[in-house]
């Protein structure tokens, strides 16, 4: 189950990528560019990081198109494969390569490279695909283009980042950054990324002294002004379509941010995902969904906003092992929206925590689990007169320091108990709303409107090798 627990992280990566930009296929948003001149169309690599949102549907990370007998593409496939298409006409040559290997951690950062290399004489060497820093060797089918073969890629045609040129159906759902194009340069995955030396995890490493070549490019998405300035020098940036600078991300290959996990639900759970997996909606009696970052120890802080609220909602933290089978109120800490009420594990927790809650209202939890409490707040008032800095004392908690919960890793649940259309938004320190607030944790981290408690962290990965 993709799933990051306890400290499966870096915590120096010694490059730190800034920014991503958040890709929702709803909104059709994609960059764009034609390049004024053709150059190397036989030679060039292509990386990019992508962390996916969305399983079982085609989604685009890069085409280049004129039509649909001359174009190329990188592309998850709908059964979760990458697929890499390279088609030139007149005679509807093809490279196609599709690999064995599935692609389905939502909670994961993949890095692409694509190194092409039309003018080797072995057929196998002109388009090579890396994942990670290692070769995709196994695919269930290969044929590639002849040797010395012009492609679209680097024509003057439209090129396209995150959708298909003409083709709204297939548009990426999820996070990229550090998207790089070399031209005149088959490279391996060195030149972008390296093992680090003591967890053996793949990651960046700064690319700016590459020779990027007359069309190449390099977007590390950091210009809110600018989304798809290229920092390469060369001057070839991107028309950005239906991005904002609300998509700009955190959430990157070097500080991986928490978000709703579609794959850590129970099995009757129907709902919809979108903007990163950090906005849920939820129409199914007894569903649950969980987060993708789960913690027994440390202090976590996250916001959330119910716009859309149903009967019977539930909300809280909910144990690893349980939220496949319940939500919750019965399985965890949750807040039922019929009893505005706190239950642990099926049970209501004594303690003033009445009041109404609204669409736009901020609603705070911190969740302290070297004290077994968890603390509600709501537009920077803690419910229960609650005090998350009061540490063993508990202050105004939900105390679960003699509950079975103890020691368990525990995630951000989302639940139902009536069968209507529920909607929660996230706030994991990289919202999917224009904040405003500013707020970050003692490490700098995050994006919150209200004050993160002294002490608390934002979960992501950085802060999960320190405290997790």
């Amino acid at each position: 189950m993709p799933l990051i627990l306890g400290t499966n992280s870096i915590k120096d990566t010694g490059f730190d990528v800034a920014n991503s930009l958040r890709f929702d296929s709803a909104s059709d948003e994609n960059l764009s560019r034609t390049p004024s001149s053709a150059s190397n169309r036989k030679t060039f690599t292509i990386s990019a990081w992508v962390k996916k949102a969305k399983l079982g549907n085609t989604q685009t990370i890069i085409d280049a198109r004129i039509d649909s007998n001359d174009n190329c593409s990188i592309f998850f496939n709908s059964d979760d494969n990458i697929f890499i298409k390279f088609k030139v006409s007149p005679t509807s040559q093809n490279t196609s390569l599709t690999t064995n290997r599935k692609f389905r951690d939502v909670s994961a950062w993949y890095h692409i490279v694509l190194a092409v290399d039309m003018t080797q004489g072995t057929d196998t060497n002109r388009v090579k695909l890396y994942v990670n820093g290692v070769q995709e060797t196994s695919f269930s089918s290969a044929t590639y283009l002849a040797q010395n073969t012009d492609t679209t890629y680097n024509n003057t045609n439209e090129h396209q980042l995150g959708s298909r040129v003409a083709d709204t159906s297939q548009d990426l759902d999820g996070y990229m950054a550090e998207f790089v194009m070399v031209d005149g340069q088959a490279l391996d995955p060195t030149s972008f990324g390296e093992f680090d030396e003591d967890s053996v995890i793949w990651k960046p490493k700064d690319v700016s002294g590459l020779t990027f070549g007359t069309n190449g490019f390099y977007l590390d998405f950091e210009n809110s002004g600018s989304l798809g300035a290229d920092v390469s020098g060369n001057g070839n940036n991107f028309t950005v379509n239906n991005l904002t600078s609300v998509d700009q991300s955190t959430d990157t290959c070097t500080n991986n941010f928490c978000t709703m996990n579609p794959l850590m639900k129970n099995p009757s759970a129907t709902n919809t995902f979108s903007e990163g997996n950090l906005v849920v909606t939820i129409d199914q009696t007894d569903a649950c969904i969980g987060s993708t970052i789960g913690v027994n120890s440390g202090k976590w802080y996250w916001e959330q906003k119910w716009t859309q609220q149903g009967a019977n909602d539930r909300w809280g933290v909910v144990p690893d092992d349980a939220v496949m089978s319940n939500h919750p109120r019965t399985t965890g800490i949750g807040w039922d929206t019929s009893s505005s009420q706190f239950y642990l594990l099926g049970s209501a927790v004594s303690g003033t925590w009445g009041g109404s809650i609204g669409t736009s209202d901020i609603i705070q939890i911190a969740l302290d689990l070297d004290n077994s409490a968890l603390y509600l707040g709501v537009n920077g008032t803690y419910r229960n007169s609650g005090n998350p800095t009061s540490a063993s004392s508990r202050t105004g908690a939900v105390d679960f320091s003699s509950s079975s919960l103890v020691g368990k890793f525990l995630l951000a649940g989302f639940g139902k108990g009536n069968q209507d259309n529920s909607t929660m938004q996230y706030n994991f320190g990289s919202p999917p709303y224009s904040e405003s607030g500013g707020n970050s944790d003692g490490n700098g981290y995050g994006n919150f409107n209200q004050a993160v408690p002294s002490g608390y962290y934002a979960l992501n990965t950085k802060n999960l090798a320190e405290y997790g």
